[in-house]
């Protein structure tokens, strides 16, 4: 009589679970999609501040929440106050009208919120 266990089919499994997490991983990152514009800016340090998008169109998400503009303006207060003292960021597509980006700005400049960051991409410069 054999006790030994087959641990070979366990281990194909394990190996089969690893390569499926491996390729779904990256696809699982969320968020809003948008088309930040370039500029030649020092990074900031990471920090996990509340980040409000303004995507091409002019729809705004507070996270990864869809707001009206009215909505916006309503709750933005009691959401930067949730996200305490880490600031706030603004991404902005850089195909949104200036018009669009000046008024969120002022929401959040009416909400009392001062310590505001413009997300955009580091410029290629080639030297």
């Amino acid at each position: 009589m054999n006790a030994e266990i087959n641990v070979v089919s366990l281990i194909d499994v394990m190996m089969l679970l690893m390569i499926i997490f491996m390729i779904t991983a990256p696809m699982m990152q969320g968020g809003v999609d948008v088309s930040l514009p370039k500029a030649e800016a020092r990074p900031l340090n990471s920090k996990s501040g509340l980040v409000v998008s303004v995507t091409r169109n002019g729809t705004i998400f507070a996270d990864d929440v869809r707001l009206s503009l009215a909505e916006f303006r309503g709750s933005f207060k009691a959401l930067a106050a949730q996200a305490g003292r880490e600031g706030v960021y603004l991404r902005a597509d850089k195909d949104v009208p200036y018009g669009r980006v000046v008024e969120v700005l002022a929401i959040m400049r009416a909400a009392g919120v001062g310590n505001i960051g413009m997300v955009a991409e580091p410029e290629d410069v080639a030297r």
